[in-house]
């Protein structure tokens, strides 16, 4: 048996879109069950996401703490953003997030992992990118505004934040995706050198190269 998501696609009835945002809507399909029956399922739709554990040569990984209001919560996390333009390559946007949101360049780039956030309620797609070989981006500071006027950068231990992880510490998806696996990478045969090259396909977003 191999273990491997498959693409699948379930008969829709009926599709209605009752609420459209700036960046994300919701929409309902009533979908065909496996007995025949008729059940719906709203769920959000979201144009996709890539994010970036940047590590530098001392093993630390830049962080970010900034305020989340839905939870409620000032959250450590990884620079992440969303896929602005359909079809966008996900590694121009990663290296646009970095510099963004930390005033960084990298001169390696890998696929870490590529994850659904929350595939029972929303279709978002995260790729998740290492980035090595780190060095100050050139030009000025891109300008924040709004959650992001009040954010906080830092570079911790890899370490320190898989224990964070493990402690229920720190909670954002991306973090704990992008350490945990890169704990792993290491641990596996191949190592980091083993991980796919950054404009590896990604079906969940397809992309022009």
């Amino acid at each position: 048996m191999t273990i491997k998501d498959t693409p699948e696609e379930w008969r829709v009835t009926e599709s209605a879109t009752p609420y459209r945002g700036n960046k994300t809507s919701v929409r309902a399909d009533d979908v065909v069950m496996p007995d025949g029956k008729v059940a719906r399922r709203d769920y959000q739709v979201h144009p996709g996401s890539v994010a970036v554990l940047a590590l530098d040569g001392e093993d630390r990984v830049l962080v970010l703490r900034q305020y989340r209001h839905p939870v409620r919560h000032k959250l450590w996390e990884i620079p992440a953003g969303l896929l602005d333009v359909p079809g966008e390559n996900p590694l121009h946007a990663a290296q646009r997030e970095l510099y963004e949101e930390a005033h960084v360049k990298a001169e390696d780039w890998r696929v870490l992992t590529d994850v659904y956030t929350t595939p029972g309620g929303c279709d978002e797609a995260v790729r998740i990118f290492l980035a090595r070989d780190l060095s100050a981006a050139d030009g000025d500071r891109f300008e924040v505004a709004e959650e992001e006027a009040d954010m906080e950068l830092a570079r911790i231990p890899l370490e320190e934040l898989a224990r964070g992880v493990l402690a229920g510490e720190l909670h954002n998806n991306c973090l704990v995706v992008g350490v945990l696996s890169l704990l792993t990478a290491r641990s596996l045969e191949g190592g980091m050198d083993a991980l796919r090259p950054a404009e590896a396909p990604w079906p969940a977003r397809p992309f022009a190269s």
